[in-house]
């Protein structure tokens, strides 16, 4: 197989359009087209199924873009083996991060990485655990921190930096605040029944947290009263500070010295795991190992312990 030609045949299928995949990859539609037709004569059939606004792969070219993407990541691999023996040509180290915490740990992480490997681009990328996953499945990134529970996770490599507890915000001014007492350093445990007529603010259910905060209010025998739902965990104590609502956030988003949010436990102790991913079996350069111990030293000083009692 031809590297360029798979990078052709794969893009046109990521855009389903013909149009958009000749200006990704900078070449003109018609140039495009002829590579395309020329495979689909070496290869005596019909790669995808034209229309003037959707090109789709047949089942011929589902199979030749399975085998297409493979060995697109085979010579990915390849080549940052090289790259990482030489330390000569073009290095790319792409990382996918969650939004506002992934941000956060790469700001204190990046200047240690660059200093040491000064030559290598190191490109990271904000989004969602789902779609994170999905852009390490194609090779698109090299590297993923993610926030997820055991059986939301793909059959990727994850390496577990931690765990983490689902904490519930509640309004000071609530009067059920005043039944206890926010002294030490281990929050108090609160029956999440006790909440069930007060309004939530609950992330959308595209995030890990929402699947894990549904299961919560499940156990627990109701389902919410929901005030907004919102696509960022740091607004949720925001909203909770207004005393508008409450919330479910993990540990790391509850502000325990917040004079006006009350922080709890729940009795059971939900938890979810802070990890690194990467592609099964891919190959994993001197940066890239010395990123993920930089996130490891990183959470070891910002992750509060999950609590027992």
């Amino acid at each position: 197989m031809d590297f360029r030609e798979c990078e052709y045949m794969v893009e046109i299928a990521k855009e389903n359009n013909i149009t958009k995949a000749a200006k990704n990859l900078f070449i003109s539609q018609s140039a495009l087209n002829q590579q395309l037709l020329k495979l689909e004569k070496e290869l005596g059939t019909q790669l995808f199924v034209r229309s003037r606004t959707d090109w789709h792969p047949t089942e011929a070219g589902e199979a030749y873009l399975q085998g297409a993407r493979k060995a697109l990541l085979i010579k990915q691999d390849t080549y940052k083996k090289i790259y990482n023996i030489t330390h000569s040509g073009k290095s790319e180290l792409k990382i996918g991060l969650t939004t506002n915490r992934g941000i956060r740990m790469f700001t204190q992480i990046y200047p240690a990485l660059h200093d040491k490997y000064s030559e290598l681009r190191i490109s990271p990328q904000e989004m969602s655990v789902t779609n994170l996953q999905q852009e390490l499945k194609v090779g698109n990134i090299d590297l993923g921190f993610v926030t997820l529970r055991e059986d939301q996770r793909t059959t990727d490599d994850y390496l577990t930096i931690g765990s983490e507890e689902m904490c519930v915000l509640v309004p000071k001014k609530h009067p059920l605040c005043d039944r206890y007492s926010f002294r030490g350093s281990e929050l108090p445990i609160i029956n999440l029944r006790d909440l069930q007529y007060e309004p939530f603010v609950v992330l959308s259910h595209a995030s890990t947290t929402r699947q894990i905060t549904d299961d919560i209010f499940r156990n627990a025998g109701f389902e919410p009263t929901i005030l907004m739902e919102t696509n960022s965990t740091a607004s949720l104590p925001t909203l909770v500070e207004a005393s508008l609502c409450c919330a479910i956030v993990p540990r790391y988003y509850a502000d325990e010295k917040n004079p006006k949010i009350g922080c709890f436990v729940l009795p059971n102790h939900p938890t979810w795991d802070l990890c690194i991913t990467y592609r099964k079996g891919a190959y994993l350069t001197d940066a890239a190992k010395d990123f993920i111990a930089m996130v490891r030293a990183y959470w070891a000083e910002h992750l509060a312990p999950v609590q027992t009692n």
